[in-house]
């Protein structure tokens, strides 16, 4: 090492760096700010156009996801660029904008989705550049591999992963972790459902939160700016239910909320008031399909922060989704 730089490329055990890559230890000063490092005494920080990357044995034609710990120190517009090798699409990559923070420490959990084209891989993590500084970039740590399953609709239920139990690793001491925006449902580390939004989702756990039904939920944390939705297949002229739960992660998210709830053309604004006790309520909206395919859509209508005075995005809970046919019925 020459200060914190790390010269040789293989000294950092299982992995390899390329460019300015510096190692950090936790409680560094940076000017004005402390540097701090969620898991453990250590991370790494990504200079411009820097990257590290890891072989991995897995099983090809297998759906996984990736999760990973970030902070941005400089810039307000840095990316994260994540690929596999090998890939048969070159283009098959993964841009995750993370110049909003979504936590009061600075440090969000993300995750990514890919499918393995070979049994042994190469996960890459690059700072693109954004900034001229070498000393500016994100810090990278607490790195995992998860198997994901492909989604399946169950009996009686025409969504996939409609209680959101198949996710992406969330990792023990974090406040969930976060699903990039814009994510589409081929490779989207919630199977089943596509981010469609400008923002990030929050997966969330029933460790750390208030999980209305089962162990896993989403979050609703950047108001209109977040969005999960799902194509499902329907029959025209066949009316369908859906129902869902509304509810706070129990994480100190107070206040009046709001969440809109869209199925073919039809919009259902569900109202909740949030104690920030993991309360939840449950909704239906019923509409009658037009054609062989429908969309179904959840936002939130408001942003919120955490009443706890850290700052932290916040916002209502989305679970147990559940679409059936009404077909019988003469409306």
């Amino acid at each position: 090492m020459k200060g914190t730089r790390v010269i040789d490329p293989h000294s950092i055990p299982n992995w390899e760096i390329s460019g300015f890559v510096e190692y950090i230890k936790s409680g560094k000063k940076q000017g004005d700010m402390l540097l701090i490092v969620p898991e453990g005494n250590f991370a790494v920080r990504l200079g411009d156009e820097s990257l590290i990357k890891t072989k991995v044995k897995v099983q090809k034609g297998i759906f996984y996801s990736l999760s990973f710990s970030a902070s941005r120190t400089c810039a307000q517009e840095e990316v994260l660029k994540l690929w596999i090798s090998p890939n048969k699409e070159p283009k098959d990559y993964g841009l995750l904008p993370i110049q909003t923070t979504y936590s009061s420490d600075g440090w969000d959990a993300y995750s990514w989705g890919f499918i393995a084209d070979s049994d042994d891989i190469e996960i890459t993590i690059q700072n693109p550049g954004r900034e001229k500084d070498p000393y500016c970039g994100p810090l990278i740590d607490t790195v995992a591999i998860k198997t994901l399953r492909r989604p399946v609709k169950t009996r009686g239920n025409l969504m996939k992963n409609g209680n959101f139990e198949e996710g992406p690793y969330i990792f023990p001491n974090t406040g969930g972790v976060l699903i990039p925006p814009n994510i589409e449902d081929d490779h989207s580390p919630l199977p089943g459902w596509i981010i469609e939004s400008l923002k990030a989702v929050k997966y969330i756990d029933s460790t750390h939160f208030g999980v209305p039904e089962g162990k896993r939920a989403i979050e609703l944390i950047a108001g209109r700016e977040s969005a999960i939705a799902q194509v499902v297949q329907t029959v025209p002229g066949w009316w369908y239910d859906l129902i869902f739960l509304v509810g706070d992660a129990k994480d100190s998210c107070q206040g009046s909320m709001l969440i809109e709830a869209f199925a073919r053309n039809v919009t259902l604004e569900v109202p909740f008031q949030s104690s920030g006790k993991g309360q939840f309520i449950k909704a239906t909206l019923r509409f009658k399909a037009i054609s062989t395919r429908s969309r179904v859509r959840f936002l939130s209508m408001y942003y919120h922060m955490k009443s706890d005075n850290t700052g932290s995005l916040c916002g209502p809970v989305i679970d147990d989704v559940r679409l059936f046919s009404v077909r019988s019925l003469h409306v």
